[in-house]
């Protein structure tokens, strides 16, 4: 018989608690995802306007990388409180801290106006975006994870994870709408400002689905059991517990990070640079293949989800991995031929094998760790790499197309990221039948899918 921590929700409760998370991912990733687009077609001129345009977007693209700096600590700091307090007060302090950075951005004075100080601002709002998204991917995934049904939680627990290509969609859709409608110069003085300021309402609609859901059942549970012995055994902080107890699922979900997070940024972002300056499109035609790519992305998640239900996470993982590596040579290739049509069908197929790693990603992190570490332990696993990871990609890929011209290097750099994906996935044990009310620290580093889980689970 599964335990009351573990018993599914009632079928009204589990879509609101999936929109609560839903909406504030949408809303960060929204925030996080539309200074990397800023950032690849503005900032470069309105912060960095004395250096060289291709130089100037590197600065802009180090900007954006500070963002993945404070991930790190935003996991630390999050993930210790969430495992303390609970998923839903972080998640609302994450939401309220995103939505202000991004808000604060959209009224920044510019280099003309205030000098060298501009881009210390924005440096420092990215900052804060950085620390905030840091934390709340772990207990949005969470949220959903221990409330869900665990014969589905694949699928439910993809839908956070749908966030990203919706906040990717949001972002983009917008800022391909301002490019229409505005002259380059309009945009370019007033009109990138917009977007930014936009989120000041979307995190008052995502305040208010928040903080109507209930705190996750397991956690509450977990709790009530650590303090009842809480005198005769005290208990370690996440972080210390974790790091002790779990350091090889720590370094699986970097591992696992490593492919999926660098593919995604070098599609999305880069790609606003490459497409531009090697095939000749206008930055028009780039969102637009973005936006269409991202449409399909977020189509495509439940449904990886769900299969990785049925098969398994790691099978669906590995096939996501590998065929990001096979794609990223044609992926360029079609880019190179400076056609619309191509160059949707590199972004979408592209974005359509990343959802077959980012998917079951939830799930796979969440099954992992005990309860009263899990947002540490995922946090900390999946927030860590994005610093060597999604952070540099960018900037990395913007370096190699300046110093040799084409492509070919990018697309080593990012199969060499896809090898140490496969790696990292192949030796991990898979976890779809894990109870999350059962998992104890060191279930990670053994294979729990014993058949007393799987009865456990039915």
């Amino acid at each position: 018989m599964a335990s009351a921590a573990s018993a599914p929700p009632t079928p009204a409760s589990l879509p609101r608690i999936v929109a609560a998370s839903l909406i504030g991912t949408t809303i960060e990733w929204y925030d996080f995802f539309l200074y990397g687009s800023a950032a690849a077609l503005v900032f470069n001129k309105l912060f960095f306007p004395d250096s060289d345009p291709l130089v100037g977007t590197l600065l802009s693209f180090l900007t954006y990388a500070v963002g993945f700096a404070a991930r790190p600590l935003g996991a630390l700091v999050f993930g210790h409180y969430g495992d303390r307090l609970g998923r839903k007060k972080l998640l609302v302090l994450s939401l309220l801290m995103m939505g202000g950075a991004t808000f604060a951005i959209g009224l920044l004075p510019t280099h003309a106006s205030v000098g060298a100080a501009a881009p210390v601002l924005l440096t420092t709002l990215r900052l804060i975006q950085g620390f905030a998204l840091g934390g709340e991917w772990g207990g949005a995934v969470l949220l959903v994870s221990e409330h869900g049904d665990a014969r589905r939680r694949g699928f439910w627990a993809s839908w956070p994870q749908t966030g990203a290509p919706a906040g990717q969609l949001l972002a983009t859709g917008v800022l391909s709408l301002l490019t229409a409608l505005l002259s380059d110069d309009a945009f370019g003085s007033w009109g990138w400002r917009i977007p930014f300021l936009l989120s000041g309402v979307l995190v008052i609609i995502g305040l208010w689905i928040r903080l109507s859901v209930d705190e996750s059942p397991v956690f509450k549970e977990a709790l009530a059991r650590a303090e009842s012995r809480q005198a005769d055994d005290p208990e370690k902080l996440p972080v210390v517990a974790v790091l002790r107890h779990q350091w090889r699922d720590v370094l699986v979900a970097m591992g696992a990070r490593m492919a999926e997070n660098i593919s995604y940024y070098v599609i999305t972002a880069f790609i606003l640079v490459y497409a531009v300056a090697s095939a000749g499109v206008s930055k028009q035609t780039a969102l637009n293949a973005v936006l269409i790519g991202s449409a399909v992305h977020f189509a495509v998640i439940p449904a990886w989800g769900a299969l990785s239900d049925r098969i398994g996470r790691r099978p669906v993982y590995l096939f996501g991995a590998a065929g990001i590596g096979l794609w990223m040579f044609p992926f360029f290739a079609l880019v190179d031929k400076g056609s619309f049509g191509y160059l949707v069908v590199a972004v979408t197929v592209g974005l359509v094998l990343h959802g077959a790693m980012y998917a079951p990603q939830a799930a796979f992190f969440a099954e992992m760790f005990a309860t009263r570490m899990r947002y540490s332990g995922a946090s900390i696993g999946a927030q860590f790499a994005s610093v060597a990871a999604g952070a540099p990609a960018p900037l990395i890929a913007t370096a190699l197309f300046d110093s040799y011209g084409d492509s070919t290097l990018i697309s080593v750099y990012v199969i060499a990221a896809v090898v140490l994906t496969l790696i990292a996935v192949a030796v991990a044990r898979e976890t779809r039948h894990r109870d999350l009310a059962d998992v104890t620290a060191g279930d990670g580093a053994r294979d729990a899918a014993s058949p007393a889980a799987e009865a456990r689970t039915a």
